[in-house]
């Protein structure tokens, strides 16, 4: 069973997520706090998934997603916000989080979104058997979960290399938005189309020479974007 952390300081809403994701054989392991939820990362190394609510008492949720982010970076994390908390909602996504969900929700929804973010943790990827990609300095392995430039690793979030993945792919193809929300994210979305955009400027940040001028991930204006691992231009 996925392993999964539940982080949600009211009783009722962490009592009704948990027996919805358990229902679906998730096993769930519960937290109040921030400094809980940490604490129980550190002891719990097989935890694969995070479900992170934004407003706490103490420490917030955007700076356990930041904690859990240095402690596992591969492990996926779902952002909890509440409606009209956009700018909560960019920094969740921005600081690492792989996506979020707006309370109040429906059981159906809550659960395809873990699911669809469970797909692309590494054991239930099938990423062991993907084949390497090498583009210019690149090189993509998915069986290590791990994106080198010039033989350096970088450290990368399931959804981005999940990305990457997609993109290098179809190197000097134009990839849309519609299919990057599709494939990675699962095809009836309901969230923000632009989780994808944020998930592109991370991506840059850690891959690009100069992120304000991009050079491997093209903007293609209107549509989406393609990748260019020759660094031409």
């Amino acid at each position: 069973m996925t392993k999964i952390l539940v982080l949600e300081d009211e009783d009722s809403i962490r009592g009704f997520i948990s027996v919805n994701l358990r229902r679906h054989d998730f096993t769930v392991i519960e937290a109040a706090t921030g400094e809980e939820a940490i604490s129980i990362m550190r002891e719990q190394p097989d935890i694969q998934l995070a479900l992170l609510d934004i407003m706490l008492p103490g420490i917030s949720g955007l700076e356990v997603c930041q904690e859990l982010r240095q402690l596992r970076p591969q492990m996926g994390i779902i952002m909890l916000t509440a409606k009209g908390q956009e700018q909560d909602k960019v920094t969740g996504l921005e600081i690492g989080a792989d996506d979020y969900v707006v309370k109040p929700f429906s059981p159906a929804e809550l659960v395809a979104r873990v699911n669809a973010l469970r797909r692309r943790l590494p054991e239930q990827s099938g990423a062991a058997v993907m084949p390497e990609i090498s583009s210019g300095p690149f090189l993509l392995r998915m069986g290590e979960m791990r994106l080198y430039k010039n033989d350096e690793p970088i450290l990368m979030t399931p959804t981005e290399l999940a990305i990457m993945h997609l993109l290098m792919s179809h190197e000097g193809q134009a990839v849309s938005r519609g299919q990057l929300l599709d494939t990675i994210w699962g095809e009836n979305y309901i969230g923000d189309p632009k989780v994808v955009d944020v998930n592109i400027r991370r991506i840059r940040l850690k891959i690009e020479d100069d992120p304000s001028t991009p050079r491997y991930i093209e903007t293609i204006w209107g549509h989406g974007y393609r990748w260019d691992g020759m660094q031409l231009g």
